[in-house]
């Protein structure tokens, strides 16, 4: 079987309020978007090692052991509570890794749809999403793959219409890595006067002016190269830019196709149109 887990955009993202457990509560949209990694799952059969597992990566390079890739820990967790035979795991990665796109998650995520449907396992979405809260706190988000309105740390989510269908929206990933412990220890934590439900509600022209992302003050001022990247969207006639999650990825969303070549040749630029 093979999947193709996709990625997501936080549109808007307010930092509201630091908490006892050092965690901080946010408020933001998540959205999926169509860049996606492949995941393929299939039985070893009679060439099963002792782990139990074989993790093959392709594409862009992912840090860490085996056992530290979120696709490894989904198959664990289902493995350890029914019967799963040992399996070949093979993720071809294309998301961009460290980019506040939830690449990680949504692999996560899928590895459990996957094996439930594989293996008839008959858990409901909200059995799935048990276990996707024990890998990340998005990992959820990526079962039921819709737009949400998320708060606490990311992990309680709320319905929401937001439809970008028709819109183009273009990636930007730049060659900088964001450290999200640095992100978080820099931002200012303010609860915004409207809530970000609200003024998504209004035209989209209207984002501009008042749907922020609370990382990008810090973020931008030392990496003024991520602040470019946004004004660059703007110049080319996005309606909306911001920076993706603690970043260092940048969208814009436009109304019609665009020749990203012409923002910055130097960047690792993607394309992809809404999810929806």
């Amino acid at each position: 079987m093979t999947v193709y887990p996709n990625a997501k955009i936080n549109i808007g993202l307010n930092v509201v309020a630091k908490r006892p457990d050092g965690y901080h509560d946010l408020e933001t949209v998540f959205y999926p978007i169509n860049l996606q990694d492949a995941i393929e799952i299939e039985e070893c059969g009679d060439n099963a090692p002792e782990c139990g597992y074989t993790l093959e990566v392709r594409g862009t390079a992912v840090e860490g052991a085996p056992d530290d890739n979120l696709v490894v820990k989904a198959y664990k967790l289902l493995k350890h509570d029914f019967d799963i035979p040992p399996m070949r795991l093979a993720l071809n990665k294309h998301i961009p890794t460290g980019a506040g796109l939830g690449g990680g998650s949504a692999d996560a995520a899928f590895t459990i749809k996957a094996i439930n449907e594989q293996f008839a396992l008959g858990l409901t979405d909200e059995q799935m999403e048990e276990y996707c809260a024990r890998l990340g706190a998005d990992c959820p988000f990526f079962i039921k793959n819709k737009p949400v309105f998320a708060t606490g740390i990311g992990n309680v989510f709320h319905p929401i219409e937001v439809d970008l269908s028709g819109k183009t929206i273009v990636l930007v990933k730049p060659d900088i890595f964001v450290s999200t412990k640095d992100a978080y220890a820099n931002v200012k934590v303010q609860r915004p006067q409207r809530s970000l439900t609200e003024l998504l509600a209004q035209p989209i022209e209207e984002w501009k002016d008042t749907v922020v992302n609370d990382f990008e003050a810090s973020v931008f001022s030392k990496y003024p190269e991520i602040a470019s990247i946004k004004k660059n969207m703007y110049d080319a006639g996005a309606l909306y830019a911001s920076m993706s999650g603690s970043g260092s990825s940048v969208f814009g969303i436009f109304d019609n196709p665009v020749n990203i070549n012409e923002m910055n040749s130097k960047m690792f630029i993607i394309e992809a149109t809404s999810a929806r």
